[in-house]
């Protein structure tokens, strides 16, 4: 089966060696996505506005493969306050509240900058 890698011209995939997701066949990895947090609309202390950032994004990335968030799977949301939950459900159940993907919610001591509360990954399976 072909691979195709999906680049979002992020300069971390060139320095760290990835790419925003990964099809091969009828399957779709999306590597962990982070929210752009610029201190306006997404905040450094807004769980549900990163969540929400982060959604968006890959519903964008999925709709550039011709799929969409009714083909997601799986979901790992990782945190760095589970206290967040409600506002991370929210925004979560927001866009998948119809698809209701499996999904775990963990709390991790640090994500790759302080300012990042939300990282998300998903899986997908085009029907």
């Amino acid at each position: 089966m072909k691979r195709e890698n999906i680049l979002t011209g992020s300069p971390w995939e060139d320095k760290m060696g990835y790419c925003r997701a990964v099809r091969i066949g009828n399957i779709i990895e999306v590597s962990g996505t982070v929210a752009i947090v610029d201190g306006e609309k997404v905040k450094a202390d807004d769980a549900y506005a990163q969540t929400y950032n982060i959604l968006e994004r890959v519903e964008k990335v999925l709709q550039d493969l011709n799929v969409g968030m009714k083909d997601v799977i799986r979901t790992r949301i990782f945190t760095t306050d589970i206290t967040t939950f409600e506002e991370v459900a929210r925004a979560h159940s927001f866009f998948f509240k119809d698809v209701k993907p499996t999904t775990g919610f963990y709390e991790i001591s640090k994500l790759v900058a302080p300012e990042y509360l939300v990282e998300i990954e998903f899986t997908a399976v085009v029907q």
